[in-house]
């Protein structure tokens, strides 16, 4: 491709509002261009690097099995409201009517829709097991569109979907895709990690995310140095000491000015593993007709320790959850700031973290301003459902070794699920067994976020110049820029280099040699060949790898086709050699 005939252009200054040094490149670099919020368009460059990176993931799908099919992006509401999840997902999915007053969604996964397929296909143990993949435009109405390609509303995604007939195949298909996924990312040169998570709104009981480790994530990861445990914070655990003793009466005390932990702790001079404190929020829940109804919950936890809202969320089965306001914190008995669930309306959702489950006499609030309760007792003052609602922060102990735990940010790449008969049973999907017995077909479930694999690459792959992506996923693998007045030379070495099947870039326009290595710089070309004046004298062409613009080596042009085959090939062998075999324990 020559530059003078490139569609996009490159941009001197960085665009506003971009909130990550990624971001800012691909958009200045030519790669993307935004349209509206969350919602771009891949231009020249950054469509050919997502077809690198598509074309590395249909590899290892076959590898693995998978056969790739393609799914309609707007869905009938009808197969969503056979599983619930028309009626659970919250704005996020949007829905509409066609002409003749359908219901219609615009789909964000194809849970449903490929079900609802393999019901068709699927209908002997003989027929089993089955993986099939797409490369499919996702959309997802995100509230906080951010960081570019990084969270988007319009989106392409990978996913893939195993049916088997029993638990071990599914767990078999599992273990496949988890290690795939790592090859995936590896022939990508992405470095992620694989980390237990939540399965929200996929369902399932088992699911692992691939991370990214970078401070512009938005998740937060949780590991062990110890023992290796790693997991996303929404359903990471630890130690919890509790203290037990014997229960002491109710005692109501004044503590003016002691809305916070903190002011209440140092108020009695206790410690704040000594108090309990309460969360407030509302819960959407929809019963069996898709009936919306509203509920207070209150979220109970040793004032030492913070609620983890997905933890709660998902204890109390909630499809979604914001914080209470006042008036509906007082309307079920309770008081903002001095708040606890003793004495509470009968309604109120009570969920009470096992710390304090355990824990005897702590102080919580009397649900009087400037009051608080002396000595409280779960079990004797209040009920409510026990569960984890803690979240984990670094410090805490590792549940597995007793090692202090870590935390950094992390961006989610990929997922994997075991979604076992959750889609199966709400839509039918059986298979008749050797002895004519209908059973639910066993499913899973499985994402890459492709534009997100992107994205991650120029937070991972960039300097103060620009990109410098890795030559499996870079949009070419060469970059011409010729200085040289006889056009003539140039062109020869670049129809040379076509004809040999290299991917090239071109630099062919009348521009300053500032100008062109300016934009070589910040479009990043793995190699970079510069025709000159003075290596033109010699016969050579100059050489610089974008990875490393402080060395410079020079090819001569008579063996330029076999040495620059050389230098792409110790790059990707570079990369494979960095590959590390990775399963499951």
């Amino acid at each position: 491709m020559r530059m003078s005939h490139v569609f996009s252009r490159t941009l001197r200054e960085v665009p506003a509002g971009a909130e990550s040094m990624g971001y800012g490149y691909l958009v200045r670099a030519g790669f993307i261009q935004q349209l509206g919020a969350g919602i771009f368009s891949l231009l020249p460059f950054g469509l050919r690097s997502i077809r690198k990176i598509e074309q590395i993931i249909r590899d290892e799908m076959d590898g693995i099995g998978g056969q790739e099919i393609q799914m309609p992006v707007v869905n009938p509401a009808d197969i969503w409201k056979e599983t619930g999840r028309y009626y659970s997902i919250d704005r996020e999915m949007s829905r509409f009517q066609d002409r003749v007053g359908r219901d219609m969604v615009l789909a964000m996964t194809h849970e449903e829709c490929v079900t609802d397929i393999a019901r068709f296909e699927i209908d002997s143990y003989k027929r089993l097991p089955q993986m099939v993949y797409q490369l499919q435009t996702k959309w997802r109405d995100d509230p906080r569109p951010r960081a570019g390609l990084i969270r988007v509303r319009e989106f392409t995604m990978k996913d893939s979907y195993s049916f088997d007939r029993d638990h071990e195949g599914l767990v078999k298909q599992y273990r496949a895709h988890y290690s795939a996924y790592f090859r995936v990312f590896d022939r990508c040169a992405l470095p992620t990690i694989a980390v237990g998570s939540d399965s929200g709104m996929m369902g399932g009981k088992v699911a692992h995310e691939y991370m990214y480790l970078s401070p512009v994530g938005e998740d937060t990861i949780i590991t062990c140095s110890g023992c290796g445990y790693t997991a996303n914070r929404q359903v990471a655990v630890f130690r919890k000491d509790h203290a037990t003793e014997e229960m002491l009466p109710l005692e109501e005390k004044y503590t003016p000015k002691c809305a916070s932990i903190e002011d209440l702790a140092a108020f009695l001079s206790i410690p704040k593993e000594k108090t309990a404190k309460a969360l407030f929020m509302m819960g959407t829940f929809v019963d069996e007709v898709g009936e919306e109804q509203q509920r207070l919950i209150v979220g109970v936890i040793r004032g030492d320790m913070d609620i983890e809202e997905n933890k709660l969320q998902n204890a109390a089965h909630a499809n979604a959850i914001r914080p209470a306001h006042a008036e509906e914190i007082q309307a079920a008995g309770m008081e903002p700031g001095y708040g606890s669930p003793i004495g509470c309306a009968s309604d109120v959702l009570v969920i009470v973290d096992d710390s304090v489950a355990n824990s005897n006499n702590l102080v919580a609030g009397a649900n009087k301003v400037d009051h608080h309760l002396l000595h409280t007792n779960f079990g004797r003052d209040y009920t409510g459902e026990v569960a984890d609602i803690a979240s984990a922060v670094a410090g805490n102990l590792c549940v597995e070794c007793g090692s202090p735990l870590e935390q950094s940010k992390g961006i989610e790449v990929g997922n994997i699920f075991q979604l076992g008969t959750r889609y199966s049973e709400a839509m039918g999907c059986m298979y008749q067994d050797e002895a004519g017995v209908r059973k639910p077909v066993i499913m899973g479930s499985y994402g890459i976020g492709v534009g997100r694999l992107l994205a991650c690459l120029a937070e991972e792959y960039h300097d103060e110049a620009g990109l410098k992506l890795p030559v499996t996923t870079a949009p070419y693998q060469v970059h011409l820029v010729s200085l040289v007045k006889d056009a003539s030379v140039a062109e020869g070495i670049y129809t040379q280099l076509l004809e040999a099947g290299f991917e090239v870039l071109y630099d062919d326009r009348k521009e300053s040699a500032g100008v062109k290595f300016a934009d070589a710089d910040l479009i990043g070309i793995p190699v970079r060949l510069t025709l000159g004046n003075r290596s033109l004298k010699e016969g050579k062409v100059e050489v610089k790898l974008r990875s490393d613009l402080a060395s410079t080596l020079s090819f001569p042009i008579e063996t330029l086709v076999d040495d620059v085959k050389s230098l792409i090939a110790s790059l990707e062998d570079d990369i494979r050699s960095r590959m590390v075999h990775r399963e499951l324990d």
